[in-house]
């Protein structure tokens, strides 16, 4: 109390509501990978350093766009016109970072992080230690909560793997973000059953519960609707079948060189390549999808039965049998979620489990997701007591405080109970989570339990024949 010496009146201010906890955000990615250019508006370099973007012309003004991509392709005229085809298989984009961005933000991403490991010539020597030194400087950044690193599926199996595990040490560290990890070359003839998706990806992850809790992985890759990025420079017409002779094309001639002479050719196989689509690891899409859930419904809703966007069909059609291996593996205990198509729905999202899928506590996304919200929100607004008295007063400040924040989560939605005494409970107190011990020795100890609400993953409907009764 202030000290008064002259007569008069005097106004204090009494504080009686207890800090309130804000909630953090819940869905701000960190890609990793290579792009082609990496500098701010100054020109100085952004390799190696986290940097914050929200939306795809920001990336594309500090980072560049997709590598170009050559392609090969055969032209043949005749009565009913020019039709193209590829002369070979134009295979998977040589990096996937910028279409993976593109795929992001149209599954409704918004805010998130670029850490640019290199150029598209650094990419060519790419290694898992290019990905896995980008997490020492990430972990300066206390805003991103989700990992992504679609480029580490160009690194073989075992690199890839080390990416993955690496990816997961950093989670766990930190305790505020969560992996999302593609199936590497999930694709037909690749990876693409669940002894495939044993052997090539869960044998080269680590088991340890308490690490694989803070990831979740996808199966199979997707086939988009984004057009490659090509340049006539870099577009071949290797053969030139039918036509009049004088409109023959000399085989191995770059597009760009029938643009003037040949223009209802050059036509035709824009056309064509503007209608070709790139395939792509799922990552980025559902690093959105999990953006856009988070926004529309909360972080404790699955994200999963959701469409993705600019998503044409999964490059591995994926049957109940196949879902079933998948999603609950008895062997190593990893889940892996699925990318599914159903006739009428289009393609979503069947799967919310993460790498510890037969873990009762960490078994599901949402669930581990909706922790590390309440936890890094609760964190933050208790460091306000840090150095307070530890005594009565305080205790009783710290529990009102964290109460408020867990009551408006249960009228969300996010646990459950009918009344919030059955949704949590917040306990601090000498005799009750403390001893005079611990208390001497400068410990204030807050116990919270939650009722988080899991997801429905199997709706089964149970039908009885009954007897005429009248």
């Amino acid at each position: 109390m202030a000290i008064y010496r002259t007569p008069g009146v005097y106004i204090e201010e009494i504080s009686k509501f207890p800090p309130s906890v804000a909630g953090v955000e819940t869905a701000i990615p960190a890609f990793i990978g290579f792009t082609e250019k990496a500098a701010d508006a100054q020109g100085n370099s952004l390799v190696d350093t986290p940097t914050r973007i929200t939306s795809l012309l920001e990336y594309e003004q500090l980072f560049g766009g997709a590598q170009v991509k050559q392609l090969a392709v055969d032209v043949a005229e005749g009565a009913a016109g020019i039709s193209v085809t590829f002369n070979a298989d134009p295979g998977l984009p040589d990096q996937f970072l910028y279409y993976s961005m593109q795929l992001f933000f149209a599954n409704g991403g918004g805010p998130c992080y670029v850490v640019s490991i290199g150029d598209y010539v650094a990419a060519g020597a790419a290694a898992a230690a290019d990905f896995t030194d980008a997490f020492v400087p990430l972990a300066a950044f206390d805003e991103p909560t989700l990992v992504v690193f679609p480029d580490a599926a160009l690194l073989d199996d075992v690199g890839h793997g080390d990416v993955v595990d690496a990816a997961l040490t950093h989670c766990q560290t930190m305790q505020d973000r969560f992996t999302l990890a593609d199936v590497r070359n999930a694709l037909p003839g690749g990876t693409e059953d669940n002894a495939d998706v044993t052997n090539n990806f869960r044998n080269n992850v680590a088991s340890d519960v308490d690490l694989v809790k803070y990831g979740a992985a996808f199966f199979p890759y997707v086939r988009t609707s984004l057009p490659w990025r090509t340049d006539d420079a870099q577009v071949t017409i290797v053969s030139h079948a039918g036509g009049p002779p004088a409109d023959a094309i000399a085989a191995n001639t770059p597009l760009g060189n029938v643009k003037n002479s040949h223009t209802a050719v050059y036509n035709a196989v824009k056309q064509f390549l503007n209608a070709a689509t790139v395939t792509l690891p799922p990552s980025g899409a559902v690093a959105g999808v999990y953006a856009r859930v988070d926004r529309t419904r909360g972080v404790w809703k699955a994200p999963a039965n959701a469409s993705l966007l600019n998503v044409i069909e999964p490059a591995i059609k994926i049957t109940n049998d196949d879902n079933d291996g998948l999603n609950v593996d008895a062997g190593s205990g990893k889940s892996v979620n699925v990318i599914r198509a159903f006739t009428g729905k289009g393609t979503l999202v069947w799967g919310a489990r993460t790498l510890a899928g037969n873990d009762n506590e960490n078994r599901y996304v949402p669930v581990r997701r909706f922790l590390i919200f309440a936890e890094e929100s609760i964190k933050k607004a208790i460091a306000a007591f840090v150095f307070e008295p530890n005594d009565g007063n305080t205790w009783i400040k710290v529990r009102s405080m964290i109460e408020s924040f867990l009551t408006r989560q249960w009228r969300d939605g996010a646990l459950a109970g009918a009344k919030a005494d059955d949704a949590f409970y917040v306990s601090v107190g000498l005799n009750k989570t403390m001893t005079a011990q611990d208390i001497l020795d400068g410990r204030m100890i807050v116990e919270v339990g939650l009722a988080i609400v899991r997801p429905a993953e199997f709706i089964i409907l149970q039908f009885v024949q009954k007897l005429q009764e009248s």
